[in-house]
């Protein structure tokens, strides 16, 4: 889309693939490789300048989020299905597939989040925090309060559904 920038660093540019969204005011810099179908929406920064960033397929990334990583230390890798929501910043850590992280949650540095997760809103995960498959995690800093419903397992698989339609309504035919 008009308007999102990819930019070299150190002569290394950023890999996308096959019908992947990138809307407006994104910058996405460097090391960074996004996989089939996945979505970063309106100002987004994809930050893989001092070491690399990898992001599945089916991703979607929800507006003014930010991703970077740890000087050579922590690279950045997130699955496939992942539901990245408003205003969030990932730094240095791995997200599992078919996880959310809800709007304005912080996930720094050495943490894993597993696969059918989910990251409360306004969440603060702390330097090297390992959880459970399947939880609600959540609080400041985030703990695990619970497995999830079956409800919100179907939520998170919905959210992806939905980015990807959503998508399309951008993406001329």
């Amino acid at each position: 889309m008009p308007g999102s920038v990819l930019l070299p660093y150190k002569g290394t540019r950023p890999k996308l693939a096959e019908g992947v969204f990138l809307a407006s005011g994104c910058h996405v810099i460097g090391d960074v490789e996004i996989g089939e179908e996945s979505s970063l929406w309106f100002n987004v920064v994809v930050r893989g300048d001092c070491n690399f960033i990898r992001i599945g397929n089916r991703t979607n990334i929800q507006d003014n989020a930010t991703i970077h990583v740890t000087n050579s230390r922590f690279p950045t890798y997130i699955g496939d299905d992942v539901t990245i929501g408003h205003g969030v910043i990932l730094h240095g850590c791995r997200l599992e597939g078919r996880s959310l992280i809800g709007m304005g949650a912080i996930i720094m540095d050495n943490v894993v989040i597993p696969e059918r997760s989910l990251v409360a809103a306004g969440s603060l995960v702390t330097p090297g925090k390992t959880f459970n498959p399947g939880m609600l995690i959540k609080g400041n800093p985030a703990r695990e309060a619970r497995p999830l419903t079956e409800q919100e397992l179907f939520e998170i698989d919905r959210s992806v559904k939905y980015y990807l339609e959503y998508k399309r309504g951008y993406v001329p035919s």
